[in-house]
């Protein structure tokens, strides 16, 4: 099966005194601000980072449920962030915190469903980064 989906960007300006707009066909980024502030600096709008960030939390989350569905399981809950580190204009490392409430789980099974997740998400399959985990089963 494959899958398609897309989004824009248009940069008006140059790299510091500009500013950009993303839009997805969902709607969910609909002329959404970024620009240099909102990456090196504190401003309003989102930024490449984050939105990476927020796709790899919830890729991992969704494969995770999908990894916990397989061995017999669902969760309650999986709560993830995903905070990525860029450093000299490169993506060095990210790092996964996940909390994960799943009856009947024990600590064993849900360590190597996590660390599954953790190398298999499409997302994760992207990066030439460090990626770390840091999972809490309750």
């Amino acid at each position: 099966m494959q899958i398609k989906r897309s989004a824009s960007a248009q940069w008006i300006g140059s790299g510091k005194a500009g500013k950009g707009t993303l839009n997805s066909p969902s709607g969910v980024l609909s002329d959404t601000q970024y620009s240099f502030n909102t990456r090196f600096e504190d401003g309003i709008g989102t930024n490449p980072e984050e939105l990476v960030g927020a796709a790899h939390a919830g890729c991992f989350s969704m494969q995770l449920a999908f990894n916990l569905q397989g061995a017999g399981f669902t969760a309650d809950s999986i709560d993830t962030t995903s905070e990525v580190i860029l450093a000299d204009g490169t993506i060095t490392t990210i790092n996964l915190t996940t909390t994960v409430k799943a009856a009947g789980l024990d600590q064993a099974k849900f360590e190597e469903l996590v660390n599954h997740a953790k190398v298999n998400c499409p997302i994760s399959k992207l990066f030439n980064a460090e990626i770390t985990l840091s999972a809490t089963l309750v």
